[in-house]
């Protein structure tokens, strides 16, 4: 059986990093469709004895919420409204992110990833449909594997031993 849509989850930190535990914040609501776009970075060179090298650089991975409609309950808006009425930049706009995997809704702990991200929101305002601060996400790195325990859609992150 295929994996719905749903299994795969992605948090922001809404904390921004403003004390030692994470405040997660499930992104997705008011979403139709979000991907995290990989960019893979490879060039490949034929020369001219018919072979080809490749430079495998490695990815730069962004990932863009749109729409986020402003709702001053939910926890990231106030850090969203911020950067972008304030234009801020650099680590003003650096959090984490985890993103996980439910392949056996029966297991109590799923593969997950965390990872350094600046989040930087492209426009504000919208149409009637509401305030709407879209937003990119732009992996900085600093993976960790780890496995994640959900209660209620909120994760514990474990990071992986040795990792």
């Amino acid at each position: 059986m295929k994996l719905t849509r749903g299994a795969f989850m992605t948090y922001l930190d809404a904390s921004f990093g403003a004390d030692e535990t994470y405040e997660w914040y499930l992104v997705g609501k008011d979403i139709e469709e979000m991907s995290t776009e990989l960019n893979p970075d490879v060039e490949t060179v034929k020369n001219i004895l018919d072979e080809t090298s490749v430079n495998d650089k490695g990815y730069e991975p962004s990932l863009k919420a749109d729409p986020f409609y402003a709702n001053p309950e939910d926890p990231l808006y106030p850090k969203l409204r911020d950067i972008a009425m304030g234009r801020l930049k650099c680590d003003d706009c650096k959090t984490t992110i985890l993103e996980l995997i439910v392949e056996d809704t029966k297991s109590s702990g799923h593969k997950a990833f965390i990872e350094d991200v600046y989040v930087k929101p492209t426009s504000i305002g919208g149409d009637t449909s509401g305030v709407s601060i879209p937003f990119t996400v732009y992996y900085a790195g600093n993976r960790k594997e780890g496995t994640v325990a959900l209660a209620n859609k909120v994760p514990t992150f474990t990071p992986k031993e040795n990792a």
